[in-house]
């Protein structure tokens, strides 16, 4: 055979073989998909950069400089901490961090309390019990502003349905012993229908494998309840335990709606402070201050709840 003649031949043997070809092929769709993701996620990434991003890095620059709304955008003097040091030696939003703290940690045990109590009726099956079902909802759907407002008109000392019930002229929301009292009362009313669907979720998955073996060995309701419902639904628990907290902490609609902070700042919590920090004094600084201050404490509560879970599901 000549030198041409191999020449000719020698491509063909070293084509690659149809599982080498598959292979390659193989390789490159996986390349493909590692660059699909990125390039997918990025429009995404950067709109929210864009959206949430740069407000809290400009919020971030506020709050360690004197900004005043007739300065430039970055022409604020740098002040360090001054903000921060006049937060903590500020009375009101001193007491608005005890009041944001005993609201919410009120809110949530009622949520939570009243939530597994309407869950376990809501379990049981009994006639139309579908029907209650759905008209636990209700609450939930009504826009927390509008809610709050219809519990104000409710709640009025002259024309209000409340009073009428009661027979007595009582100003609910203009009394400091009983603004917050009617604000809890309303937000209980609105978010607890949240808790009992997540609750009453995980009691309709839970296996009944234990419960039978329970009464089998002759345990009553209540043993069965405490050894093992509660310890089959503290995921659920604790999953309800971690939002309400957090929106708790954050609660502004139904108080903006129905006090506005007052009356003599009883119901003036975080939220409350800094918007009329921000929105109503215009001290842009001292209010972006406060809600880093606020996000740092949310955090914290996040952190902490996560641990916790984490250690449930490590043991």
């Amino acid at each position: 055979m000549s030198d041409g003649t191999r020449l000719a031949r020698r491509p063909f043997a070293f084509a690659p073989s149809p599982a080498g070809r598959a292979e390659a092929m193989r390789g490159r769709s996986l390349s493909l998909d590692r660059w699909f993701t990125p390039l997918a996620v990025l429009p995404t990434f950067v709109v929210m950069i864009g959206i949430f991003g740069l407000p809290l890095l400009f919020s971030l620059y506020l709050s360690f400089t004197g900004w005043a709304p007739g300065r430039d955008l970055l022409g604020g003097e740098f002040v360090g901490l001054a903000n921060y040091e006049d937060l903590l030696a500020d009375p009101v939003f001193l007491g608005s961090l005890g009041i944001t703290f005993g609201y919410t940690a009120a809110a949530v045990a009622a949520q939570l309390a009243l939530g597994l109590a309407i869950a376990l009726l809501l379990n049981v099956d009994l006639p139309h019990m579908r029907a209650f079902r759905t008209a636990l909802v209700l609450p939930m759907m009504v826009t927390p502003i509008v809610g709050a407002l219809c519990w104000k008109l409710l709640l009025d000392p002259s024309h209000g349905v409340i009073n009428h019930w009661i027979g007595e002229r009582i100003v609910w929301l203009g009394q400091p012993g009983t603004a917050l009292a009617a604000v809890w009362v309303v937000n209980v009313w609105h978010s607890t229908p949240y808790v009992a669907l997540i609750l009453l979720a995980g009691l309709r998955s839970l296996p009944s494998e234990p419960g039978e073996a329970a009464a089998i060995d002759g345990a009553s309701r209540w043993q069965m309840f405490r050894h093992v419902t509660l310890p089959l639904l503290r995921p659920y628990l604790l999953v309800a335990l971690l939002l309400r907290t957090i929106f708790e902490f954050r609660a502004f609609d139904n108080i903006y709606a129905m006090t506005g902070g007052g009356p003599a700042n009883s119901t003036m919590v975080l939220s409350m402070f800094t918007y009329l920090t921000t929105f109503v004094r215009f001290d842009f600084s001292l209010g972006a201050a406060a809600s880093w201050l606020m996000l740092l404490m949310a955090m914290l509560i996040c952190l902490f709840f996560i641990a916790v879970i984490r250690r449930r599901d490590a043991h």
